[in-house]
C-alpha cells in the first residue's frame, strides 16, 4: 500500500495567519481540503468559491471542494467557473443529478468525488461508482469541527478498497473527520489513500503551524509506525 496523503481542512486554520500556514503547509501537503456549506444541508455556512481563488494566490496545490449544499447543481457550476480541481458532492443530495453533474465535472477536465455520511451505504452510488474519481467516507457527522469519531464507518473504506480492486475501479479513497492521534491507528488499519486532517490532529495541537506539523508527524508515527 503506498504512502498516504494529507489534505488540511481549511476551515480549521487560524485565517489570522492565513498566509504563513499556506505557505508552510505548500511544502508538506499533497492538496487542500475546502468544505462548502450553505447553512441548509447542515447548520453550518464556512467556505466559498471566493475562498479558493484566494489560497490559490499563494498556492499551486490542487484544491477539493467538499460540497455540504442543497443544491449542488449550482455549486459545480460555480466551481467549474473557477476551475476547482476536485468538486466532491454528497451522495445524499445526488438521486437524479450524478450522472449529469459528473458528466459536467468531467467535460470540465476536472475530477468528480461523491461523499457518503456515516449512514449512506456504499450500495446507493453503486449505479455510478465506476465514474467517481474519489470516495470520501464522513467518519465524523458533518457540518461541524470536533465532532465524535464513529469507528464503525472505517468498515466503508475497507469495503471501497476490495471493491475497486476486484473490479478495476480507479477512485481514490478519503476519509475524512477527527484525523487525530486518539485515531490514526485505527484509519490506518483501514486504509484510505487520503487522510483530511483538522483540527484536533493539526490547527489546535499549538498556535504555530510547524510546531503542529512536528507534533503531528510524531503522533501518526508514534501510533501507526509510519510517516506521511
Amino acid at each position: 500500500m503506498k504512502k498516504a496523503e494529507l489534505s488540511p481542512s481549511l476551515m480549521c486554520m487560524d485565517l489570522d495567519k492565513f498566509t504563513e500556514q499556506i505557505t508552510f503547509l505548500n511544502k508538506h501537503v499533497s492538496s487542500y481540503h475546502m468544505d462548502i456549506m450553505d447553512g441548509h444541508f447542515v447548520p453550518n455556512i464556512t467556505l466559498s468559491p471566493w475562498f479558493i481563488q484566494e489560497v490559490r494566490k499563494i498556492s499551486q496545490l490542487p484544491m477539493s471542494a467538499h460540497l455540504m449544499v442543497t443544491d449542488p447543481a449550482f455549486w459545480v457550476q460555480e466551481l467549474i467557473n473557477i476551475k476547482c480541481d476536485w468538486i466532491c458532492m454528497h451522495a445524499e443530495v445526488l438521486n437524479g443529478l450524478a450522472f449529469r453533474l459528473i458528466d459536467q465535472i468531467h467535460n470540465a477536465g476536472l475530477k468528480a468525488g461523491v461523499v457518503l455520511n456515516p449512514e449512506t451505504s456504499i450500495d446507493s452510488i453503486f449505479p455510478y461508482i465506476d465514474l467517481v474519481d474519489k470516495i470520501t467516507i464522513m467518519t465524523v457527522e458533518p457540518g461541524f469541527a470536533g465532532q465524535r469519531f464513529l469507528e464503525p464507518t472505517l468498515n466503508k473504506i475497507v469495503e471501497l478498497r476490495n471493491i475497486r480492486v476486484e473490479k478495476g475501479y480507479h477512485y481514490v479513497i478519503e476519509m475524512d473527520g477527527s484525523s487525530s492521534r486518539k485515531t490514526f491507528k485505527r484509519i490506518d488499519k483501514a486504509g484510505p489513500d487520503i487522510y483530511v486532517i483538522g483540527r484536533s490532529g493539526l490547527f489546535a495541537l499549538t498556535d504555530d503551524i510547524a510546531k503542529s506539523w512536528e507534533m503531528m508527524s510524531k503522533d501518526y508515527y508514534d501510533t501507526t509506525g509510519k510517516t506521511f
